[in-house]
């Protein structure tokens, strides 16, 4: 038996660590004084990661490459803390690491490619149509749970936000002027994508998400299982529809409730190793643009 094996919430603080520089060469893709900085380090960004993945999981070639081509299952907080770990080196890493890690995805999307089982159709990891898929169901979920239950997130911040995040989805290979550049032409684009459906690979990763066996301490598994049904609650009608999900009750999703859900879960995180350190520097640099 592996006595050394790092918990779910450790893997992630490491990822935290490791991206945030104490020394950057300069201000990155999008620099201190960006809504991105402002918002992606809301509290509320881990319950945006978990709707982002039940939006994108909903394209079934996206699904596709990602059942057919990654480890999640063996290990899903892993992949989770590699792909924070590329946010979080793209928001807040000088310009060499950003462009970097981003050149890293882009190597590794070329080997992701096959056949999609449920409809058929052939797919890469390549492909800016399913790219700009990915990124804009992650955009739009941070936008929509940041204004309802981060910190206040005016429509013309939301915007610039959008807008600022199209650097994001350049960088990996989608076209420029392929990128919404609003929260309505955001929304607009996901709503006009045909393709929608939940397969049984869809289904069986979105259950590990809300479910995941990683997570062995009874109140950090009732907490996240609490967030999921938020962020299930935070999902358009026709996606909770594909998915077969009920509306979670009204109570469960008051702002004040998944505040206070979310503190719990960010107070348990800022106590690894190295968080607060590295949520300090981000601090410090944001002050003093000011």
């Amino acid at each position: 038996m592996d006595t050394a094996r790092v918990s779910p919430l450790d893997a992630l603080a490491k990822a935290y660590e490791r991206s945030v520089p104490a020394h950057p060469a300069d201000d990155g893709l999008f620099g201190p004084r960006s809504i991105v900085w402002r918002v992606n380090r809301d509290r509320s960004f881990p319950l945006a990661g978990m709707r982002s993945l039940m939006v994108q999981a909903l394209h079934p070639l996206a699904m596709a490459g990602v059942a057919q081509h990654s480890n999640w299952r063996l290990d899903p907080f892993g992949r989770l803390a590699a792909t924070s770990s590329y946010l979080l080196t793209t928001t807040y890493g000088d310009t060499a690491s950003a462009l970097a890690a981003a050149a890293w995805v882009r190597k590794i999307h070329v080997h992701v490619r096959g056949t999609d089982p449920v409809t058929g159709l052939a797919y890469s990891a390549e492909d800016p149509a399913l790219l700009l898929w990915v990124h804009a169901g992650m955009v739009d979920s941070v936008v929509t749970v940041a204004q309802r239950y981060g910190r206040p997130l005016s429509s013309e911040d939301a915007d610039r936000y959008v807008a600022e995040m199209v650097r994001f989805a350049e960088i990996v290979g989608v076209p420029r002027d392929d990128v919404p550049t609003t929260v309505q032409a955001l929304r607009g684009y996901i709503e006009s994508v045909g393709l929608r459906q939940a397969t049984p690979a869809a289904r069986d990763a979105i259950q590990t998400v809300l479910d995941p066996p990683e997570i062995e301490e009874d109140d950090m598994r009732q907490l996240w299982r609490d967030l999921g049904q938020v962020a299930v609650g935070t999902l358009p009608d026709w996606a909770r529809d594909m998915y077969g999900f009920q509306a979670p009750p009204p109570e469960l999703m008051e702002r004040e409730s998944v505040r206070q859900l979310l503190g719990a879960l960010d107070l348990a995180f800022e106590g690894l190793p190295g968080v607060l350190d590295a949520r300090q520097r981000i601090e410090l640099r944001i002050r003093a643009t000011e």
